[in-house]
């Protein structure tokens, strides 16, 4: 059966912020017919998306949460993001990450290579709102 992997950043009772290492199991479903189906699963209700460009110098070293629960998936570049807890994780090309730490101490993001980084954004609906998943 396929999965899809992805990483969590989340905040904690304490207010520390944390990585958790996640995977959704995506199952058959007539999803274009006639075509053949394709894998799938439900992720999160979503409210909208954008893209997010970073310059290889911006300045992300300051600690802060999230302003909103996102999903980045990474198009171009790499960046890695700090945790309060001191765990670092790069995000490369093809990566996709859960900022799911609105509260708390929050975290820090450096681009990594000079041409910076581009993302495109998923904001997370709020569980109420009734978005459409899959």
């Amino acid at each position: 059966m396929q999965t899809a992997r992805y990483v969590r950043l989340f905040t904690d009772t304490n207010g520390e912020t944390h990585f958790e290492d996640l995977e959704v199991q995506l199952k058959p479903q007539d999803f274009a017919p006639p075509a053949a189906p394709l894998n799938l699963a439900n992720f999160h209700p979503v409210s909208g998306s954008f893209w997010v460009g970073a310059p290889g110098d911006w300045k992300g070293d300051t600690p802060h949460p999230t302003p909103q629960r996102q999903i980045f998936c990474t198009i171009e570049g790499e960046y890695e993001v700090t945790a309060s807890d001191g765990e670092v994780r790069c995000f490369p090309t093809g990566s996709v990450l859960f900022l799911d730490d609105t509260t708390g101490k929050g975290h820090q993001t450096r681009i990594t290579n000079e041409r910076g980084a581009l993302v495109f954004a998923v904001a997370v609906a709020d569980e109420m709102d009734g978005s459409r998943t899959v």
